[in-house]
């Protein structure tokens, strides 16, 4: 069953063209998912396959108005054919995680700031109508401000964060400087349907799933008494799809937080997993992870007035989703003793 029947859009898509770089990613693919479902006239991927993976796009790719182009923003002349005769982008190509920034910061910076600002490029030159592109809470730092304000941010705490906000500075200087027409999305740690279990930089949700349905104690970093606001996959497909054809005045040139505006601590995550799964063991704490923000909670009245967000699945119905797709996906259809 797909996640979206629900129109998140009022114009016809089924002229105009779409780039999604990162289409073969988690965040990415659901997007292609909701564009193709809705009739797009062409909706082009790109992705270099570093993260993304070719089976999340497979019931696609054979379509006639869909074309996968494996090319890297890295490379400024890839960019420049990916984006030929786009109307709208949707930039989710990007090396996500803190911790793995902080370990690589020249491949972040090369992916995130050097790749974003290659498609960005690429995206004016073409006369894309608008550029919707993935930012993240962590821009928020060091501000101990709850909840969090897109005006107020604090000093980045790792090269993930500085590369995210250096694509915000760069994105309103497009716009004043050649009037392409940008919106920035502040994710809070989204999750659901296709994102990894697997890997050393994975999120805590699949990793939490990925233990618990094998009835295994999973890894909880510090007292776990962090919270986040855990955002379902759909609600970040549905700001992307609003940032493209948002027409408040004033409503590019702008990054917006994309949340629901509730938060859970990680503890009461393992709790709410644990019992959705069966699962009987505990956790196991371990120390807390260099540049971890230890609490995030969005205020998301600025994407609902301008860009008519409204998050349409909250924390638990998420993880039910989720968890249901998890089990149809590896196989786990109730928990191992």
């Amino acid at each position: 069953m797909s996640l979206y029947t629900e129109n998140f859009h009022q114009a016809d898509i089924s002229n105009c063209s779409f780039l999604i770089t990162g289409g073969a990613g988690f965040i990415g693919s659901n997007i292609v998912e909701y564009l193709v479902q809705h009739g797009a006239g062409e909706v082009r991927i790109l992705d270099n396959l570093s993260e993304g993976k070719l089976e999340n796009i497979a019931n696609f790719v054979e379509l006639p108005n869909v074309q996968f182009l494996e090319l890297d923003i890295t490379n400024e002349s890839d960019c420049q054919s990916a984006c030929a005769n786009i109307d709208y982008v949707s930039h989710q190509a990007a090396l996500g995680s803190v911790p793995r920034s902080i370990e690589t910061p020249l491949l972040t910076n090369a992916a995130n700031v050097t790749g974003f600002l290659n498609l960005m490029t690429a995206a004016k030159d073409a006369g894309a109508k608008r550029f919707v592109y993935a930012s993240s809470s962590s821009v928020y730092g060091d501000s101990p401000e709850m909840p969090k304000v897109e005006s107020r941010v604090g000093d980045p705490l790792s090269p993930y964060a500085a590369s995210k906000y250096t694509n915000e500075v760069y994105a309103g200087t497009f716009e004043r400087c050649y009037g392409l027409e940008t919106v920035g999305l502040r994710y809070f740690n989204v999750y659901g349907p296709r994102q990894k279990p697997d890997g050393p930089y994975a999120a805590v949700i699949p990793l939490f799933m990925d233990a618990l349905l094998e009835n295994k104690a999973p890894f909880i970093n510090g007292d776990g008494e962090q919270s986040r606001d855990f955002t379902f996959v759909s609600n970040a497909v549905q700001a992307n799809i609003r940032g493209m054809f948002a027409n408040t005045p004033g409503a590019s040139a702008r990054a917006y937080n994309v949340a629901v505006g509730e938060r859970a601590t990680v503890n009461q995550l393992f709790e709410t997993l644990k019992g959705l799964t069966g699962a009987t063991v505990d956790a196991v704490y371990r120390d807390p992870r260099d540049g971890d923000v230890k609490h995030s909670l969005a205020d998301i009245s600025l994407a609902q007035e301008y860009l008519d967000y409204q998050p349409c699945t909250r924390f638990e119905e998420g993880l039910e989703i989720t968890l249901d797709w998890f089990r149809k996906r590896f196989g786990n259809g109730s928990v191992k003793p």
